[in-house]
């Protein structure tokens, strides 16, 4: 057992000297294991033998332990050997290299299983520790088969191994009491093999055949390769001839797809536990729904053999059970199994049945019987139409809708269940119809919320807020008039589900879609929705790590949908604070819920709130990556904009790092650095333009100069002349908009007494003229391609579009920048500028201007 589980363990190292000296391993281990294996099954036979033509078998193993001792070794040894072959060699699907170990060891597995078979009948009554052991034993050896067939395809390609195997499987599929044994584990795992060696891609040959290699020069992999196919599908059309594949089909539909006396038992015990068993179960652990996946992968490859033998089934089955039918009989469930096996084939079955006629002739009748016993047709018709969802066309498209809402009443929580499933899949289809929907919609919601009252398991639940989701999705601004019966509905829902984070996870994702349905109207649900925002949105809260991304989603989704922003609203700003400060995990949300503040709140927000908000902003910026920056910097360059004189002050800490940002030279063969530069730059250029005053507060701050000087960034005469270097240095690397701030901010530098201004006279005019001429002020916001916007200018699920995207719009529309004629400010401040300096020394520095660059300018500022 120790030895197992460090092979175990070892073999999760996957690093190429791990790899190679697990392989060393195997060689070292392998052989002595497999010896031990093969001395203890013979050791085990002999006395398995001998002891089932005993009676005294009790006495027996209580007077030694011996045998049972061997078992668990023999078990474990079979571990150790399966874990050597997966583990010590690389997968031969990639190398096409024969691993010789799996033609050594399957043809002996095959062997020990089909000589511990008849134990499993021989003990059943007599012995239930041996029985026990043959049960598991047999099931173990199969699982090995299954592994090893799956990790090493082309090895299993062998005249001993694969057609030998699956031809036993089959043989154990088609008749399991002639072949010894029929107990559903082992039952399983033949057919989990038959299935994964008929969906092998491996196994599925090349159009150009066999490879005959008629020179001296070795295979190449894909020669190999197509070699192997071409011999494992001659090996599948011996062993699967034609006659077998059908034979194979009718099993599988009238024996393995046949509800038991025990599986209507479980169901009037417990439908709901039952619905989900047969629909939501891994298929490889019951096994129908194994008997389900071998049938469609045995269709897929031999459809047209097997079209008209399911559509015979199907119609022996309608004739022996009538529509109207009421008992339970043999009849009855054939055509359940036979409806089992049209649904998941209707991509073929639609060129060979109407389904018009189909559904007209008896699917609609059968609906509409309400007998208690057709719970089974009725079920399996509601799931078939959501199967069938492409072949329902024309006037029966609305017919299926109100037979699958009537199913929504049935008094069978599986067939409820059942249909809620299909009703999903109808209205997510493309073709779906909303008016239609429309004039259901009522009933849908009331048997919603009636069905979420019946059940009770989690998957169940689930279920129904998913149908609730989508209804939702469709339904737009027509829920309305349910918006108070939903509220409560999702109330109780949340009050019920405390404690189960996966419930509440799709509930929150359902009131997102609500309130995105809601529009202006969503304040109907706040009385419900804030205390549910509130709690999820606090990092302190107990289920803050399963709840909190879509708690946050939640939120914007409440702000790009609000009117206004309420007072209840407006409180839940200070969250903020804590998500950001925990981590950096949901920072374009974050960044979109302080946008939405930013607009919507005006300056309410900022006098209730700023302290909060500098704490967000700081705590981003200079924190996070460049990606996370250019998320971020557009709310800024917003705050100034919407509040010049307000907001700066509050974010100064932010401001001084945009400060290091920009003068900081770090930008070299890396582009996001310098759009992170070239947008910060742009948002000091605004603050200069709209609050020159405070600008040039910030730049004269002592602890700032002690820190860029610090920090090693060289500086001019001052910050500010290392600013109007920089804008110089990346305006081609700015945005329209950004170019127009760079501009703007020269020209205002013109206007200032600093004497060095005069000697970037060339350079500042060549910027602004470059502007003005090149006409891209004119386009702003247009020029999309570059500009930076927030994660999402209309939120994470297109929600609020009209109001959220409006005002946004509106507000940028407004931009004094945008707005103002950047000529006539140049002109302007041209004046300003030679009044300052003299104009004997503002004129020489004209002068120095080239002629060609003088014409531009004069060109630039005669065309306004």
């Amino acid at each position: 057992m120790v030895l197992f589980r460090t092979l175990k363990e070892l073999s999760t190292k996957r690093l190429a000297v791990d790899q190679r000296n697990y392989a060393e391993i195997t060689s070292h281990l392998f052989e002595y294991t497999w010896n031990l294996w093969k001395s203890d099954v013979q050791t085990i036979l002999q006395n398995l033998s001998m002891l089932s033509q005993r009676n005294d078998l009790d006495s027996i193993l209580e007077q030694s332990n011996d045998l049972i001792l061997i078992c668990d070794r023999w078990l474990l040894c079979l571990k150790i050997i399966r874990q050597l072959i997966f583990s010590g060699y690389a997968s031969d699907s990639t190398t096409a290299q024969e691993v010789w170990q799996v033609r050594e060891v399957c043809p002996t597995v095959l062997s020990a299983i089909q000589s511990l078979l008849p134990y499993y009948s021989s003990f059943k009554d007599k012995q239930a520790k041996l029985w026990e052991f043959a049960k598991r034993a047999c099931t173990k050896l199969m699982k090995v088969l299954v592994t090893l067939q799956g990790r090493h395809p082309y090895s299993f390609v062998h005249q001993t191994v694969l057609p030998a195997t699956v031809d036993f499987c089959l043989n154990i599929i088609t008749n399991p009491e002639q072949a010894g044994a029929s107990f559903e584990e082992f039952l399983i795992q033949c057919m989990v093999l038959v299935k994964t060696v008929s969906e092998c891609k491996e196994y599925k040959p090349s159009a150009t055949g066999r490879v005959i290699n008629q020179s001296a020069e070795p295979l190449s992999l894909e020669q190999k390769k197509k070699n192997f196919a071409a011999v494992a599908s001659d090996m599948l059309k011996v062993v699967l001839p034609g006659d077998r594949v059908v034979l194979l089909c009718n099993i599988l539909i009238r024996r393995y797809f046949i509800y038991t006396a025990k599986d209507l038992e479980e169901w009037s015990e417990n439908p709901e536990s039952f619905h989900h068993e047969q629909n939501v179960v891994q298929w490889t652990e019951k096994q129908r729904p194994c008997a389900e996946a071998l049938f469609i992968v045995i269709f897929e490859n031999y459809r047209e053999l097997l079209a008209p033998v399911v559509v015979s089934i199907l119609r022996e089955a309608m004739s022996v059970s009538p529509p109207l039918e009421t008992d339970v009989t043999s009849g009855m469930l054939l055509k359940d199994a036979a409806y089992t096996a049209a649904g998941h084939v209707y991509y073929e079955l639609s060129n060979y049945l109407s389904f018009n006629e189909w559904f007209h002739g008896s699917l609609s009748i059968e609906i509409s019987n309400g007998h208690p016993n057709m719970r089974i047709i009725r079920r399996k018709v509601a799931l078939l139409l959501g199967q069938w969802i492409s072949e329902i066309k024309g006037d029966t498209r609305k017919l299926v809708y109100r037979a699958l809402v009537a199913l929504l009443q049935d008094n069978d929580i599986a067939v409820r269940l059942a249909a809620c499933s299909s009703l999903c899949y109808l209205f997510q289809e493309s073709s779906f119809s909303e008016l239609d929907l429309f004039e259901c919609l009522p009933t849908c919601w009331t048997m919603c919320f009636k069905l979420t009252e019946d059940v009770q398991e989690f998957d169940s639940k689930v279920q129904v807020l998913n149908f609730i989701s989508v209804l939702l999705e469709h339904v737009g601004d027509k829920v309305i008039p349910f918006a108070s019966q939903l509220s409560q509905f999702f109330q109780k829902i949340w009050d019920e589900s405390a404690g189960e984070s996966l419930l509440q996870i799709q509930l929150l994702t359902a009131l997102r879609t609500f309130v995105s349905s809601l529009g202006y109207q969503s304040p109907l649900s706040y009385h419900m929705l804030m205390p549910i925002l509130q709690s999820g949105v606090n990092v302190d809260s107990p289920d803050a790590l399963n709840l909190l991304e879509d708690s946050v989603l939640l939120w914007e989704a409440t702000l790009s949908n609000a009117p206004s922003i309420v007072s209840q609203l407006m409180d839940l700003f200070p969250y903020l604070v804590g998500i950001v400060n925990r981590s950096f995990d949901h920072l374009e949300v974050g960044v979109n819920i302080v946008e939405d503040y930013t607009i919507f709140g005006g300056s309410e927000f900022l006098k209730s709130h700023g302290t909060s908000l500098a704490n967000v902003l700081d705590t981003i910026v200079g924190n996070v990556n460049d990606k996370g920056l250019l998320t971020t910097l557009p709310v800024i360059d917003l705050l100034i904009q919407l509040f010049p004189q307000e907001a700066p002050p509050l974010i100064s800490s932010a401001l001084q790092k945009l400060i290091f940002i920009s003068l900081s030279r770090d930008d070299e063969h890396n582009p996001s650095r310098t759009t992170v530069r070239a947008s910060s730059g742009a948002i000091l250029a605004r603050l200069l333009v709209m609050n020159t005053n405070f600008s040039a507060q910030l730049l004269s701050e002592p602890a700032l100069l002690a820190n860029i000087q610090q920090s090693g960034i060289s500086l001019k005469d001052n910050l500010l002349l290392s600013l109007v270097d920089m804008w110089i240095d990346k305006v081609d690397n700015a945005t329209a908009i950004q170019q127009k701030e760079y501009a703007m901010a020269l020209s205002v530098v013109l206007t200032l007494q600093i004497p060095q201004v005069i000697d970037k006279l060339d350079d500042i005019l060549s910027v602004c003229t470059t502007v003005i001429i090149g006409g891209r002020e004119v386009k702003t916001e247009d020029d999309s391609s570059g500009d930076i916007t927030s994660s999402s200018w209309l939120g994470n699920d297109n929600s609020g579009y009209s109001s959220k995207f409006l005002k946004k719009r509106q507000a940028k529309d407004l931009d004094p920048i945008k707005q103002a004629s950047l000529e006539n400010i140049l002109r302007e401040n041209l004046k300003a500028c030679a009044a300052h300096h003299g104009d004997s020394t503002f004129n020489a520095a004209i002068s120095r201007i080239h002629p060609s660059s003088f014409a531009q300018l004069q060109q630039a500022l005669n065309s306004a």
